[in-house]
């Protein structure tokens, strides 16, 4: 396994830890992420994926239940709600990652860690709420890209 996979793993962890304990988020970082066996890149992402999800949860609330039809935000899985909240993050503040990518890894680990239908709900709310960045350009869509370079 990646070390950014473990690295996504105790990000989830974490945002589980502090959904549950409201405990403030640099203490769970300082208990969870920082003293973790991983290399110091994927430390460092870690805790940079920990703190944005967290600082930015309203936000990505607002992107899920947009997208999650007919399911109240807190019926849905919690694990699968955190998830959901990391990959948006990725899409938003870390545009070194592709969105296939952040996508592909939250299925992954919804499917590790969650319910037997958790892959496919995650990917679908993933794929509409990447839509709906790309059509509002908050994101690039690179379709429009190769079509520019094309002139």
């Amino acid at each position: 396994m990646g070390g950014r996979r473990k690295a996504r793993e105790l990000v989830l962890q974490a945002c589980y830890a502090h959904e549950l304990s409201q405990n403030p988020p640099e203490m769970i970082l300082e208990t969870l992420i920082l003293p973790s066996d991983l290399e110091p890149a994927n430390k460092e992402f870690a805790a940079r994926l920990f703190r944005q999800t967290v600082a930015h949860v309203d936000e990505f609330n607002e992107y899920i239940k947009g997208k999650a039809a007919n399911w109240e935000l807190d019926r849905i899985a919690i694990i699968d709600r955190i998830v959901l909240r990391m990959a948006i993050c990725e899409f938003l503040y870390f545009d070194d990652i592709p969105p296939k990518v952040s996508i592909d890894e939250a299925i992954e680990i919804a499917k590790k860690y969650s319910t037997e239908n958790s892959g496919r709900f995650v990917n679908g709310i993933l794929d509409a709420v990447l839509n709906d960045l790309r059509k509002s350009g908050r994101l690039p869509d690179p379709e429009q890209d190769l079509s520019q370079g094309a002139t």
